[in-house]
């Protein structure tokens, strides 16, 4: 593991960081937006789903031109316009609402850019544990920038007294980092982990989308991963609103900044804890289970689920034991960000990935968390009836986050339906990076290859069929025999 390697990833994760400051930040202010621009829950929500929309619909674009492009120049671009458009969203004022809700959208761009390609750079520089343990710091971003977006955000608006000011923290970082991308970051060359050739043969969307629907493991991991999202999104975005009102309800006398304070610090801190276990775990269960990450993965959610319910059940009642179980609730949902990434990249060959990272972002989006905040804002508003009682705000967006409970369960079964083709999908994708033809049943794709090095022929005999040798990275537990390739339910 070489010193440039390390410092690629925290120059990744530091990005990562304020990448998801950004995001939630607004969630930290939505109170103060929504008063400003005179919006109710639906254009709450609304808000965060423009920004996601965006986001999800470039991210094809991004996961396509990151499999043949310079992904450091990509990336660059991407955080600069990220960046500027978060900039401008913080001087428009309230009656130009339209062009706010505009600014959001343009952020989503520059960050899809982003976040469809740094794990693959991370995938072409370790393997194995090493590389479960450098996504793991690389997604430890996630919570703790979600957590800073509530606190930074909430706080510089206090101290300034004013929410625009929540919105002028990450550009200045963002700025900054365009430099670290240009001239401190190392680009790999890919599939340079796995120890095989650089060059790959260039395939169509067309190809690769066929390639992609014949993955099972990638298709049930990715419907999993959406509904955690929906779940996560909607409980991001909602939870500091419902809270405050559960105070009011229950005659606790906490600020809307305090609530912001405790959810962030609750946030940030269960997304560590559950990144460390989730990594951890794997790397222990790996050696008596190659199935064990979509395992891990849905026993995750299934824990969750029933802490969840009881935090949004006892707010009006308990606070600090609301806070507790939405703690432990959030704490199993990060189980899974590092591993979903993980399975992704040794499911897919490496000339694929980007296009396979930026599809799993459109549909966990999509059907996720661009439409949770939403989904939940307009149920909230059905269930209302008189917005100027407390008992009737907390009651309607209690009902409508309830709903998040039953999507969680759907992604406990698709994560425990996706361990079943884990191996076979495994074992093809490292054949296809050896250089043979895919093997997927309905799938005669011979693009997905190597160039063989020179003077040597293409032919396959009995000797290629053999695993990495142990310079290439590849551990034991994963030279799994041939018979193991594919299961009679492939």
């Amino acid at each position: 593991m070489s010193t440039t390697s390390v410092i690629s990833v925290v120059i990744l994760f530091f990005i990562n960081l304020i990448n998801y400051m950004d995001r939630f930040t607004v969630a930290g202010v939505l109170k103060d937006i929504e008063s400003y621009y005179g919006m109710d829950n639906k254009q709450g929500g609304l808000l965060q789903t423009s920004f996601v929309v965006f986001y999800m619909l470039f991210a094809p674009v991004f996961g396509y031109l990151g499999d043949r492009c310079s992904r450091k120049y990509i990336m660059a671009g991407g955080v600069f316009f990220w960046s500027l458009t978060t900039y401008i969203g913080s001087v428009i004022p309230s009656t130009h609402k339209g062009w706010f809700f505009l600014m959001r959208g343009l952020v989503g761009i520059g960050e899809a850019s982003y976040s469809t390609i740094a794990p693959t750079l991370i995938a072409d520089l370790f393997v194995n544990e090493m590389r479960t343990k450098m996504l793991a710091l690389f997604f430890f971003a996630i919570p703790v920038g979600s957590g800073l977006g509530f606190v930074v955000g909430s706080q510089m608006a206090a101290a300034f007294n004013s929410w625009k000011w929540a919105l002028r923290v990450t550009p200045p970082l963002g700025i900054f980092s365009v430099f670290l991308i240009l001239f401190v970051l190392k680009e790999p060359s890919r599939g340079q982990s796995e120890g095989v050739a650089t060059t790959f043969e260039t395939t169509s969307i067309k190809e690769d989308l066929r390639y992609l629907t014949t993955n099972k493991t990638y298709i049930w991991s990715t419907l999993g991963f959406t509904c955690v999202c929906f779940g996560i999104g909607a409980l991001s975005w909602w939870a500091p609103n419902y809270m405050g009102y559960a105070a009011k309800l229950s005659n606790v006398n906490i600020s809307e900044n305090s609530i912001n304070l405790i959810f962030g610090t609750i946030t940030a801190a269960a997304g560590i804890l559950g990144v460390v276990i989730g990594s951890g775990a794997a790397s222990i269960y790996r050696a008596y289970n190659q199935r064990a990450d979509p395992l891990i993965c849905a026993f995750g959610v299934f824990i969750a689920v029933p802490f969840g319910f009881v935090g949004l059940a006892v707010a009006h009642k308990s606070m600090a034991v609301s806070w507790i179980t939405i703690f432990i609730a959030i704490l199993f949902l990060c189980v899974n960000w590092t591993l979903v990434a993980d399975i992704l990249l040794y499911v897919i060959p490496a000339n694929r990935r980007s296009f396979a990272q930026s599809i799993q972002i459109l549909f966990a989006h999509l059907l996720g968390d661009a439409f949770s905040p939403f989904f939940v804002g307009a149920l909230s508003d059905a269930f209302q009836w008189d917005p100027s009682v407390v008992d009737s705000n907390y009651y309607s967006l209690q009902y409508a986050l309830f709903t998040t409970s039953a999507i969680l369960v759907l992604g406990g079964l698709m994560f425990l339906y996706s361990s079943s083709f884990v191996i076979a999908d495994k074992n093809t994708a490292r054949m296809q990076m050896q250089g043979h033809r895919s093997i997927s049943p309905g799938l005669d794709d011979t693009s997905i290859h190597t160039l063989p090095p020179s003077g040597e022929t293409n032919d396959i005999n009995d000797d290629s069929l053999q695993s990495f040798p142990p310079s290439s990275g590849i551990s034991s537990y994963e030279s799994s025999d041939l018979n193991l390739l594919l299961p009679t339910d492939a």
